[in-house]
């Protein structure tokens, strides 16, 4: 059974998320602020992090950086009030996975839970699909209807980080960070030219569009 944190200062909204979670099958653990949660994560293991940002001495800011640090494969969903472009960027900057504005339907909630976890799962396997369509880690390969395409590492890459959060923009240095390193000596450009490449070779798969976010960077959106 998958266990989850819920950090959250409001006892009621925390006991209500418990609950919720309790009856969808999953083991629920509260914890009410940051501080709480990092030691709760220091002596047992969960499966996935639900957290509110506003909260006293230590926010979800930074307890989603704190997470990252120590578990970089830690499933993150954040669920504040704070809903503005700058709030949701900032959220996921500081690593998490997903973003709630409240008020939510604690049964969309529920389904984020799961299509996370199953996220997860996949990347522990070095799989991940999108639609009907496969892509292998260990082997380099795009698959769709029995056809496969084996690409170059970095592009393969690229494309994996990106549909991993479908509707997620990336940045061209967050990309360039994440792909080809801190200390790398390449230029932003690198990133243009292998994501046009990328267009080109699947402008045809039904299952997705990678699309550019003029200023900004880019995103993988399911079609």
């Amino acid at each position: 059974m998958f266990k989850i944190l819920i950090v959250e200062d409001d006892s009621e909204v925390r006991q209500l998320f418990e609950r919720v979670l309790t009856k969808n099958g999953y083991t629920a653990i509260g914890a009410s602020g940051g501080r709480e949660a990092l030691e709760y994560l220091a002596r047992d293991y969960v499966d996935l992090v639900i957290s509110d940002i506003m909260m006293p001495g230590m926010d979800g800011y930074a307890l989603s950086r704190a997470i990252r640090e120590q578990s970089p494969a830690m499933p993150i969903l954040m669920i504040t009030a704070k809903g503005t472009f700058d709030d949701i960027s900032l959220g996921f900057h500081s690593g998490a996975d997903d973003y709630m504005v409240k008020p939510i339907n604690v049964n969309e909630m529920a389904l984020r839970v799961k299509a996370l976890l199953r996220r997860a799962e996949m990347n522990n396997e070095r799989k991940q699909k999108i639609g009907e369509t496969l892509m292998e880690c260990d082997s380099l390969t795009v698959s769709r209807d029995g056809e496969s395409m084996v690409l170059p590492q970095k592009e393969f890459m690229l494309l994996y980080k990106m549909a991993a959060y479908p509707g997620k923009i990336f940045t061209r240095q967050q990309l360039m960070d994440e792909i080809w390193g801190y200390s790398s000596g390449s230029e932003l450009h690198t990133v243009d030219v292998h994501i046009g490449r990328l267009r080109e070779k699947f402008k045809e798969n039904p299952d997705f569009k990678i699309v550019t976010i003029r200023g900004v960077g880019f995103k993988v959106v399911k079609e």
